[in-house]
């Protein structure tokens, strides 16, 4: 490829981002983020991120695969029990979850 053709490629991404983002400055005044439509992108991502999760638990790929699926399932429940009775400290959740998980599958592998 030619000089030419990649500083005319890197010229067209570069307009497409900053098209948008000056779109979105120029916006962001008349948006309401108590709108129904925040609401539902709210949802949606939430739904998103829920399904990834899920995904991730039940039927994970590469070295999270070789692990037992009643640790993982084990795990998370526990972290969204300390989640929740940490009145939402998601750093007490997620970290919960992660020591009891390399608890379990380090038992597991060690002493079975």
């Amino acid at each position: 490829m030619s000089d030419w053709r990649i500083w005319l490629l890197v010229l067209a991404c570069g307009a497409a981002t900053y098209l948008w983002r000056g779109l979105g400055v120029a916006l962001s005044g008349r948006l309401r983020p108590e709108s129904e439509v925040f609401a539902w992108i709210t949802c949606v991502a939430y739904a998103m991120l829920a399904g990834l999760v899920a995904r991730i638990v039940i039927l994970p790929v590469g070295t999270l695969a070789a692990s037992a699926l009643g640790d993982r399932l084990f795990a998370c429940g526990l972290a969204l029990a300390v989640f929740f009775l940490s009145r939402r400290n998601l750093f007490l959740g997620v970290g919960a979850g992660f020591l009891v998980f390399v608890a379990l599958t380090y038992l597991r592998t060690n002493f079975s």
